[in-house]
């Protein structure tokens, strides 16, 4: 199995049981050179808030969107962003992406800014 099929498969194993859940939830892309997070509603067609390294800014706090500064960066202002609509609770999904690295350090400065999953 290829990478990335492999990872979409973990994805579609996580979503579904969050969309069984009904809950709003926190997804998190990661490319190269950027990395991003939405949260979306319990039905999963809104986007109640977003975040992400291409925004002008965190350009300006970041240089290189694709590290550990800028993914808590990310969480931090995704954060911020969920208090703001009113959002405490989410649940997690790292579309398919392990727990380490940058999608943890996202993970992380979001749970330091409020949100509980």
């Amino acid at each position: 199995m290829e990478k990335k099929q492999a990872r979409l498969r973990r994805a579609r194993k996580t979503r579904a049981k969050i969309a069984e859940l009904k809950v709003v939830r926190l997804a998190v892309h990661r490319s190269n050179s950027h990395i991003s997070a939405q949260i979306f509603s319990g039905c999963g067609t809104q986007v109640l808030a977003a975040a992400s390294t291409m925004e002008p800014g965190v350009r300006g706090q970041v240089p290189n969107g694709g590290n550990i500064n800028a993914a808590q960066a990310v969480g931090k202002l995704i954060a911020e962003r969920a208090k703001a609509a009113g959002i405490e609770q989410v649940a997690f999904d790292r579309s398919g992406f392990h727990y380490h690295g940058r999608v943890k350090a996202l993970a992380e400065a979001a749970r330091e800014g409020g949100l509980k999953f």
